[in-house]
């Protein structure tokens, strides 16, 4: 906020190094010290980590409200920006102009005070609900467990798979037990392998129904109250719709154009999920049975088809893409292309 601060006060007149370059510069130890934050709030969350990403997410939404909504910096870049065709910027350094003053325009900077105001309660509400959105995922893919006690429910799964389960099971206080959960290393593979298709369906319906359960972690309000803020958000801005004010600066630039792709990509797409249904449901008849493809059924039928059409095997490409050689691959590309070296 000080390094911010500091340009916006300058008495000097604004230019290119003082006024963008300097902007850009500021905020180095946040943005390393959010990198490691956010990397272990992804990644190897805990109840600390969890309470201090809701207790700093109004104040890093207040800050970027506070440097988008400053008016005396505004003032400064839109001078600059006024005057861009006179300067010999480059194309990396009017990009970087564009782009900053954009993000200030699209951040309230034209707004009134009374809107402006509004837009800060608005953006401090989203950034609440957006963690509390991914806290009550992970709250209900944490708190599925599928625990399996006979042994017959394991067939079809490699030993890797039932290796790992029963550590899992072991962990969790339930010894000679297999446990499964929705985490997408356990459930990805149950959905593959597991011959038993009641324990398939319980389990895929546990993942496609977290954050829906009616529960204190259920999010459909938490969405509807995104979507509602979203959509006024973009009105204050003067747009349309939220997706219009989001498209702005991308490829597509507009909803339409998003449709248009989709419906390029939609019938070609769907008569190709059709041949591939088919031939699920064929290889279901030819195991002896009658019921039809579910959801719960694509991936352990999609590994048949693919092993007896091509003979790909995915338990015995892994071998291939151990850890350390996931590593190991890494660092070389790293090497050949930037010349890295790396040293334990």
């Amino acid at each position: 906020r000080a390094e911010v601060e500091s340009i916006a006060q300058n008495p000097e007149p604004p230019t290119f190094e003082n006024t963008l370059v300097a902007l850009d510069a500021t905020g180095e130890l946040m943005s390393k010290v959010s990198g490691v934050f956010y990397t272990l709030t992804g990644a190897e969350t805990n109840d600390q980590i969890q309470a201090i990403a809701k207790e700093v997410a109004p104040m890093r939404s207040n800050l970027r409200d506070d440097i988008l909504m400053n008016p005396r910096l505004f003032e400064r870049i839109k001078a600059i920006y006024d005057a861009r065709d006179e300067l010999d910027l480059g194309e990396e350094g009017l990009r970087l102009l564009e782009e900053t003053y954009l993000d200030f325009v699209s951040g309230g900077a034209e707004l009134s005070e009374a809107d402006k105001q509004r837009m800060r309660e608005i953006n401090t509400r989203l950034s609440t609900l957006g963690l509390q959105f991914g806290d009550n995922v992970l709250a209900e893919t944490n708190g599925y467990q599928l625990f399996i006690d006979n042994e017959e429910d394991l067939a079809g799964l490699p030993p890797g798979v039932v290796a790992g389960a029963a550590e899992a099971a072991a962990k969790a206080g339930q010894d000679d037990k297999w446990l499964f959960t929705t985490h997408r290393p356990s459930i990805y593979p149950f959905l593959d392998y597991a011959d038993n298709r009641e324990l398939r369906e319980q389990i895929f319906k546990a993942y496609i129904m977290r954050g829906d359960n009616n529960n204190e972690y259920d999010n459909k309000a938490i969405l509807s109250e995104i979507l509602a803020l979203r959509a006024e958000k973009a009105k204050l801005l003067g747009y349309e719709t939220h997706a219009d004010r989001i498209l702005e600066r991308r490829m597509a630039k507009t909803p339409e154009a998003v449709y248009e792709l989709l419906e390029d990509l939609w019938h070609p797409s769907l008569g190709v999920a059709r041949d591939e249904a088919e031939a699920l449901q064929a290889a279901i008849e030819a195991d002896g049975f009658d019921f039809k493809l579910e959801p719960w059924d694509w991936r352990y039928y999609a590994e048949k088809v693919r092993r007896a059409r091509y003979e790909v095997d995915e338990q015995e490409v892994r071998q291939y893409f151990m850890i350390d050689n996931v590593i190991d691959g890494a660092f070389y590309v790293a090497n050949q292309l930037y010349g890295i070296e790396f040293t334990e």
